[in-house]
């Protein structure tokens, strides 16, 4: 059972290639932390293991002058390297309990679900919280099927006690119906990262979570 206390409600979710280069993209999501994110994770699916290890030390850098919590997507070795918070989870990564087994009861694990039964498994597994998705139709999640709806988000509160993060096409006049569906936060891509600007975005979404 994950049972730590997860203390953001934002949960910003790098996508590089919003960016120019990766100095573009670290600039960004330090304006996202003055705005007032407490947690990103980087995403980079299809970067090499020294490239992604060069992006989380820059990142941990960053989010540790801001007293920010930092989550590597897949990558439980890198996570460690850097001394990470945490390692995010997809379908397609090892299990919650063997990432648990690997890193330890030190590090959070964050795990992606799609409904009510993964979220299940991925609470009995271990995993500290969970991001359920996609709520809306949103281009980067199309390969993930049809938007899971607030319904989904009601029934997976109701089965379980890990906090719920949701994902997927999130804008700011979204905020509200989601966390009345159950959501204790919500993950953004997008929504931040390629606003205009990103600082003044984020801090409206922190208003709209408190």
């Amino acid at each position: 059972m994950g049972s730590r206390l997860i203390d953001f409600r934002l949960y910003l979710v790098t996508d590089r290639r919003l960016f120019p280069a990766c100095y573009a993209l670290y600039a960004a999501v330090e304006d996202a932390l003055k705005g007032g994110a407490k947690a990103v994770q980087l995403r980079e699916k299809d970067l090499g293991t020294r490239e992604m290890l060069d992006m989380a030390y820059a990142l941990r850098e960053i989010t540790t002058r801001y007293q920010a919590s930092l989550f590597i997507n897949g990558r439980v070795d890198i996570a460690m390297a850097v001394g990470a918070d945490g390692v995010h989870l997809g379908i397609s990564d090892m299990p919650v309990h063997a990432a648990r087994k690997a890193a330890g009861s030190g590090i959070l694990i964050g795990k992606s679900t799609h409904g009510v039964a993964e979220a299940k498994k991925a609470e009995q597994e271990g995993a500290d919280f969970v991001t359920l998705g996609p709520v809306y139709e949103t281009p980067s999640k199309l390969r993930y099927g049809k938007p899971v709806g607030l319904q989904t988000i009601e029934k997976v509160k109701g089965e379980v006690s890990v906090p719920v993060f949701a994902i997927g096409g999130i804008r700011k006049e979204r905020v509200g119906e989601v966390l009345r569906a159950g959501a204790y936060g919500i993950a953004l891509i997008s929504a931040i990262l390629a606003s205009e600007n990103i600082q003044s975005s984020t801090e409206e979404f922190m208003r709209l979570l408190k």
